[in-house]
């Protein structure tokens, strides 16, 4: 009796750990209510992680797209919703999004609860980004700056009229730029952000585009 109830514990346990490996599925593709575009500010992901392919010599990225990610009403967000086959041609979104495995987890994670299949998530996602106008400087940034988060958005505001400052997001780490968020509606049009964090940092760091 007690080799069987070993047995059976080591089943279980065998079974609880493959289960922790998989993906916790969440949501239904296409039942969401509205989106929010992620641009993460390169240069401040290479100063933490200077060997990322990402950040290897000669790719000058400023913003470039997190993702695009489908959000409930309530702050909350479906994810995993399916196992659909993501892009066949991955290097098609490098420009915009300078990594392999950012590109099909952002497909796996979020892209998959859009109701879309792979190509027109990523043709919504690419139509997104080109949508929202960069502030001309961090374009081509050559030198470290301090900004105040509120200055950060009030630059996307005069490159983006009708875009508020509760339609967006600033978020550091260490005090370093490292993303703003734009809440879109499900027509991806601006609207108010629902329990978005913001940094807090009187001032952050913007290292330069390398």
């Amino acid at each position: 009796m007690r080799s069987f109830s070993t047995l059976a514990l080591t089943l279980l346990l065998a079974a609880a750990a493959a289960c922790g490996q998989q993906p916790r599925r969440q949501g239904e593709p296409g039942r969401f209510d509205s989106y929010i575009l992620a641009l993460s500010w390169s240069p401040g992901f290479c100063d933490s992680r200077p060997g990322d392919p990402q950040c290897a010599p000669g790719r000058r990225f400023s913003f470039i797209v997190h993702g695009l990610w489908p959000q409930y009403h309530n702050g909350r967000w479906p994810e995993f919703c399916s196992t659909e086959p993501g892009l066949t041609n991955i290097d098609s979104m490098l420009d915009i999004m300078p990594s392999r495995s950012l590109i099909r987890h952002e497909w796996d994670k979020h892209g998959t609860c859009t109701g879309l299949d792979a190509q027109g998530y990523f043709k919504l996602l690419r139509k997104t980004f080109e949508s929202v106008r960069i502030p001309e400087r961090f374009k081509r940034l050559d030198k470290w700056i301090l900004i105040a988060p509120g200055e950060m958005k009030r630059e996307f505001i005069g490159a983006n009229p009708g875009m508020t400052a509760s339609m967006m997001s600033v978020q550091c780490g260490r005090n370093v730029l490292s993303e703003v968020r734009i809440c879109l509606d499900k027509n991806l049009q601006p609207a108010p952000c629902v329990a978005q964090p913001e940094c807090r940092a009187e001032k952050m760091r913007v290292p330069p585009v390398r």
